[in-house]
């Protein structure tokens, strides 16, 4: 009789999400069968819902922030991996190793990338099957429930700062303190940059200082930007927060020649003046990931961790409607038992 696993699918575009049980499935040649320990809850997640995602094909598994122990491996996989090792898998599910953007090692741009929880089924159930080659060891300072997250937004922060192009001591702004944000403060306090945390209110000012921050900046008004010239302009600005009209309103703020990464998705429309673009040389850009292994070493030697909300498999719909609604402090988390403390 064929072993079954619990798993929260999404059967239709548009539909909400459903517990079933399933098959668990079973690891090609170049596969390995993971027995999930815990997969973080990502706003990459709302595409198996809404359905607009290139490729995809219904019913599927989302998450994208996996940790967990291999149970079972294909003959190939089996030369790089071994049983019982703690692995991760992330948003990169795949890549074809042919095209031009692989021959140049660039997986991330794969033109026929596969993602995990998207175009192939990904952690939000007991058993995942995943390519050898797109796992990551998990170091053992790294525990699985508060370390699914770096998979994603830890790895996702910690490559926009290191490829910033900012020095030690450079100004650098962060914008926005959640789930993204107070992970990017950490890092880039770590990477020895003068750290301003942008967050509206007051609420979270001692927070970002916890967390590292030199300086915090209210953005609830109209005088952010000000605020961050009168501190020497920001050599970088890290953009977790998912508004096109701030996004705008911050880039003044940025010294001459310095650059803006965001990492954040929203649906508006980011106005420029060319005086910015031109006179004072600034930057604009996104960026689509990074080296996850470099990024867990580093969050394990500099003690970084995301703040976690925990909740069981079946719990998986009022994580993700909490976590939509920023509701979450400041990650959710599903955990399947006997995760790794």
């Amino acid at each position: 009789m064929k072993k079954m696993m619990q798993a929260i699918q999404v059967p239709a575009p548009g539909a909400p999400f459903v517990l079933a049980s399933l098959p668990v499935p079973e690891p090609s040649t170049d596969e390995v069968l993971i027995k999930v320990e815990a997969c973080g809850i990502c706003h990459g997640d709302a595409l198996a819902l809404e359905g607009n995602y290139p490729g995809l094909t219904y019913p599927v598994i989302p998450g994208h922030e996996v940790i967990g122990t291999i149970v079972e491996m294909g003959s190939l996989a089996a030369s790089f991996w071994r049983s019982g090792q703690r692995v991760g898998v992330g948003w990169h599910g795949g890549h074809c190793g042919q095209c031009a953007s692989c021959r140049r090692g660039d997986f991330w741009h794969c033109e026929h990338v596969r993602t995990t929880g998207l175009s192939r089924n990904g952690g939000y159930a007991e058993y995942l099957v995943a390519p050898s080659n797109v796992l990551v060891e998990i170091p053992a300072g790294i525990p699985s429930r508060e370390g699914a997250p770096l998979l994603c937004a830890g790895n996702t922060v910690y490559a926009a700062l290191k490829k910033s192009g900012a020095q030690g001591g450079d100004l650098v702004g962060i914008v926005g303190l959640g789930g993204l944000g107070h992970l990017a403060v950490q890092i880039a306090r770590n990477l020895g940059f003068r750290t301003v945390a942008l967050t509206r209110g007051k609420e979270k000012a001692d927070l970002a200082k916890r967390l590292g921050a030199h300086h915090v900046i209210d953005t609830g008004g109209e005088a952010a930007a000000s605020d961050l010239r009168n501190l020497g302009g920001a050599r970088f600005m890290l953009c977790t927060a998912p508004n096109s009209r701030l996004i705008a309103d911050l880039l003044p703020g940025l010294s001459r020649g310095g650059k803006m990464t965001v990492v954040s998705f929203s649906r508006g429309m980011i106005e420029i003046p060319h005086a910015l673009l031109l006179g004072d040389a600034i930057t604009l850009q996104g960026t689509a990931g990074g080296h996850m292994e470099e990024a867990l070493s580093f969050c394990e030697m500099a003690g970084i961790l995301p703040m976690v909300e925990e909740f069981p498999l079946s719990g998986a719909p009022e994580a993700f409607r909490r976590m939509m609604e920023a509701k979450v402090h400041f990650r959710a988390v599903l955990t399947m038992g006997g995760a790794h403390a």
